[in-house]
């Protein structure tokens, strides 16, 4: 089976058996707890804890996805055959639809019914018990007496191995049970049925759970390695998801070596995927990844002296293998980004290889100076002249990075008086009095360029997201295709029309339904209390220009809000697009 044919099984196996298929999220994760989305369950976190309701959003109480993931940690791993930093993960998950019996059933039909794979290759897992947990009998059960695994092929691990829970922090977990074939683990099926309290107190393994009212399923299954074993090759470099741009890489630079082409191969995959995102290089966060990933190519193009321009080349590949199932992938910007930043560090990068070469011995110090001036990575570093750092260690080299990240973190901290943010509620920041006036003004023009939008484009327009700092707010919605040039003035206009108008902000106390009623705007990922606050921009309730849930702050009169201009339209998603905007 190719990955594409692997792909559309696994979902029509679950479509069939009563999941709604749900597109991937974005890379760029709603929870502000993670840089990056790395697990497939991350989009579902509050339809497990009852905060969304799956029924209402996906029309089943059972879904399935395919997630694209990425892993900051496997960045210097990558180049050996398995490590990658763009992946996918295929799960399906319930909210109360099912537990033990029907997921493990699903997964065993999956593999052996759809897929082919001889039962006697498979192995499982399931957990031993360990403090309150006990032992799961009743998964042990369901493989050796309903599905017939010999009970000397079923292995039983504790709290380490088969209970999955958010380390230190609170939410939903549970017993797993891990299938193997071949020895190799392929597939993990979570049973959420406790909650896990935070408890900072607590030793390892001993927080505080609690029986959760609706237990739940989350399974997660690595696209990647499921593909390596199908197709019966020795790594994932190897299989249809790579072959075609490996094999391109090696026909325009035959210098390179085979780990080298595996490092451009993924960075390349990896640096497109994080752009179709909304991703942009930068030297803080996401945008930090996406900057390594790229400097790392470029480096290695001088290095290797590679004359092919491998960015187009790579683009090509993606659009073709990717585009169908990701269609973000195919936007024209993401060239765009990926020529500005070569036009950018090839200049910095070259001059950081010149400098490399004018120590005689490198310290730790130096080698994060080299960094820091040149974006030349330590691990480049130690791959252009190991023998120059042959005694600075990565650990060294991170103990500098830290000095570096304290002396920053305390110039923030006498630069704000130590006291952090005044207003951080997720979605605005500021940081002192006057940061709190913007960020107000920001908010409501949030609010009137949502009203415009719907105006402009229609009701498919709603709410995905949204973040606002002092210098610009960041709206994401739900919409099909690019805005038109003519479209974003249109948007713009409007806003700046009301804020004209100077149309008092007001605020009503209303019961949810009620509000609703109204044709009042709200977040649908939102859980909101019986009794909301409905901000509206208008005269009255009924003629007002914007209408939302939300619990402030607003100005007064809409004229306070200032000049409003739209500063990028950009798509970070299948179906989602982003808006950068300021006020002044």
């Amino acid at each position: 089976m190719s990955s594409e044919e692997i792909r559309k099984s696994f979902l029509k196996f679950f479509q069939e058996n009563g999941h709604a298929a749900v597109p991937s999220s974005s890379l760029l994760p709603d929870d502000p707890s993670v840089l990056l989305t790395t697990a497939g369950m991350q989009q579902f976190k509050k339809y497990f804890t009852g905060e969304l309701d799956s029924e209402k959003d996906f029309g089943s109480k059972n879904t399935c996805s395919i997630q694209k993931c990425f892993r900051t940690s496997d960045i210097e791993e990558t180049g050996d055959k398995t490590h990658l930093t763009f992946f996918e993960m295929l799960g399906n998950f319930s909210f109360g639809g099912y537990l033990k019996k029907e997921a493990i059933h699903f997964a065993y039909e999956y593999l052996t019914g759809v897929l082919g794979i001889n039962r006697e290759r498979i192995t499982v897992t399931v957990f031993s018990g360990e403090g309150s947990v006990p032992y799961d009998q009743e998964a042990y059960d369901i493989w050796h007496k309903e599905i017939g695994i010999p009970a000397d092929k079923i292995s039983k691990h504790g709290r380490s191995d088969n209970f999955w829970g958010p380390t230190g922090n609170e939410g939903p977990c549970g017993p797993t049970t891990e299938i193997y074939v071949d020895g190799v683990e392929v597939w993990n099926l979570v049973f959420n049925m406790y909650y896990q309290k935070s408890d900072p107190s607590a030793g390892s393994g001993q927080a505080k759970l609690e029986l959760l009212k609706t237990p739940g399923v989350d399974t997660g299954m690595g696209f990647e390695r499921l593909v390596v074993m199908l197709q019966g090759v020795e790594s994932v470099y190897d299989s249809d998801i790579f072959a075609d741009l490996i094999k391109k890489i090696n026909e325009v630079a035959p210098e390179l070596k085979e780990r080298e082409v595996r490092i451009f191969a993924d960075h390349l995959r990896s640096s497109i995927f994080l752009i179709a995102d909304g991703v942009r290089p930068s030297n803080k966060e996401a945008g930090y990844i996406l900057r390594r990933l790229l400097r790392r190519i470029l480096a290695y193009q001088v290095i290797y002296d590679v004359h092919a321009d491998l960015f187009p080349i790579a683009h090509e590949f993606v659009k073709e293998k990717f585009g169908k199932i990701y269609p973000e992938v195919k936007d024209s910007k993401i060239m765009e980004v990926m020529i500005a930043e070569k036009s950018k560090f090839e200049r910095a990068i070259a001059n950081g290889i010149s400098a490399v070469k004018k120590y005689e011995k490198i310290s730790a110090a130096e080698a994060f100076s080299i960094y820091e001036t040149f974006g030349l990575p330590f691990e480049l570093v130690q791959e252009l002249a190991p023998e120059k750092v042959a005694g600075v260690s990565r650990e060294d080299f991170q103990k500098e990075f830290k000095k570096h990240q304290e002396i920053s973190r305390a110039g923030a901290e006498k630069k704000f008086g130590g006291h952090g943010l005044l207003l951080d509620t997720g979605e605005l920041k500021a940081k002192d009095e006057v940061e709190l006036k913007k960020v107000t003004r920001l908010h409501t023009a949030t609010h009137l360029l949502q009203a415009a939008l719907r105006r402009v484009l229609g009701n498919e327009v709603s709410q995905k997201g949204s973040d606002i700092t002092a210098e610009r707010t960041r709206f994401d919605f739900a919409f099909s295709r690019k805005l038109t040039t003519d479209e974003v003035q249109k948007v713009e206009d409007m806003v700046n029309d009301i804020v004209e108008k100077d149309l008092p902000m007001n605020c009503v106390k209303m019961d949810k339904d009620e509000a609703k009623q109204t044709g009042a705007l709200f977040f649908f990922k939102e859980k909101y209390p019986d009794e909301v606050n409905v901000y509206f921009a208008g005269h009255s309730l009924d003629e007002a220009f914007s209408k939302e849930f939300c619990g402030g702050p607003h100005v007064t009169h809409t004229a306070e809000v200032g000049k409003f201009k739209i500063l990028k339209d950009e798509a970070v998603g299948a179906g989602t697009r982003r808006i950068r905007a300021t006020v002044r």
